[in-house]
């Protein structure tokens, strides 16, 4: 009961600071992870909260997968393409260099892996308040999202696996990603026909909710099998949403689960990552912190600024798509949190990618409206 009393709790306090956030124009994700700092001053997580946050990883990887379109990759062009697939390089090899004085070679491949995905989210309200959404730059920057998204993921899943793995050479690296692209391709090849008349049957089934308790049934497996496949269960969860996503079904699957998902258990998760937070740490480690966060606002605007340039754009609007893509937010810390599970990572590493987050989620609004402003 005491369990049940604390979860309760931590819904009550993380949509407070929800609102608040929303109201401020932030994402209320930072205001469940700063409840979730609050309450671990007070509280420490266990099994329950753990089993509750674990299912709320699952969920928003999955609800990630369903909210992508694999046929974007068909329709995005030249442009897109390399702001998404240059942004992603230059991102991990610039998070990469500035842990390497500081931490082992293990941390470092992980730190820039975590500096990878992007999420416009922020990007885009403020797009749209400067009426700049359907831009150029504006539809550039939502069409590399997409690919941004995926390619960040398999990114930290390969980065994970040769952790996960222990030995960092050549040939362990060029298995894990035979094993990934193996298992993306069966996915992708067999999978939306294969949904598609799983769906269809069970939803002859007259039961209340059968499709969508049959999704997620699916995306545990999937999540499960990847695991045993020392592939990051990150994929499994993601991919296995990106494929329902793509058949009928994929629309109700998503109204039920994002219910449930954002309602309850998403939010336990983002409570949970605020828990696992050392702010003492910031300040042991403050100067990397700080290095940390500027190298992942750089790293965006230099590595998206490029493939913008190169794919046709001018000077100004390739800055304005650098700056675009800077914000980091939940599915990274999702993907770090599943790596903690696995032992590859620990809450140090959690600590700085979170103030990572805040920084560079906040930063953006003010720094894109300036820089319209003065390239306009």
């Amino acid at each position: 009961m005491e369990d049940l009393l604390l979860i309760a709790l931590m819904l009550a306090i993380a949509k407070t600071a929800g609102y608040l956030f929303e109201r401020a124009k932030q994402p209320t994700v930072l205001g469940q992870i700063l409840a979730g700092i609050l309450i671990g001053l007070y509280f420490k997580s266990d099994e329950v909260i753990h089993a509750f946050s674990n299912m709320g990883v699952l969920l928003l990887l999955f609800l990630a997968g369903l909210e992508s379109d694999i046929n974007e990759f068909k329709r995005v062009g030249k442009p897109s393409m390399l702001i998404a697939t240059i942004g992603v390089i230059v991102s991990f090899i610039m998070g990469f260099l500035i842990a390497l004085p500081f931490f082992s070679i293990r941390n470092a491949l992980l730190m820039g892996a975590i500096m990878t995905p992007t999420s416009v989210s922020i990007t885009v309200r403020v797009l749209m308040e400067l009426r700049k959404l359907r831009a150029r730059e504006g539809v550039a920057i939502l069409a590399a999202a997409v690919i941004d998204d995926v390619l960040g993921i398999l990114v930290l899943t390969i980065v994970i696996s040769i952790l996960k793995e222990g030995n960092v050479n050549l040939l362990s690296i060029l298995e894990i990603i035979v094993e990934v692209v193996g298992f993306l391709f069966l996915l992708l090849k067999f999978g939306v026909p294969l949904m598609d008349k799983i769906f269809h049957q069970v939803s002859r089934i007259k039961l209340p909710e059968s499709t969508p308790a049959f999704a997620l049934v699916i995306a545990i497996s999937f999540a499960i099998l990847a695991e045993r496949m020392n592939i990051a269960s990150i994929l499994g969860a993601y991919m296995t949403g990106l494929v329902i996503g793509q058949t009928y079904y994929g629309k109700q699957v998503m109204d039920k689960l994002s219910t449930l998902g954002y309602t309850l258990f998403i939010p336990i998760f983002f409570v949970e990552v605020g828990m696992s937070i050392d702010i003492s740490y910031v300040y042991h480690a403050g100067l990397f912190a700080v290095l940390y966060t500027m190298t992942a606002i750089a790293s965006k605007i230099l590595g998206c600024g490029l493939g913008a340039y190169l794919g046709g754009f001018n000077l100004q609007e390739s800055i304005k798509v650098g700056v675009g893509m800077i914000p980091r937010m939940g599915v990274e810390l999702a993907m770090l949190a599943i790596a903690i599970k696995s032992g590859v990572a620990n809450d140090d590493i959690l600590t700085i990618a979170v103030f990572m987050v805040f920084v560079t989620t906040i930063i953006t609004p003010p720094l894109l409206k300036w820089v319209y402003t003065k390239l306009e």
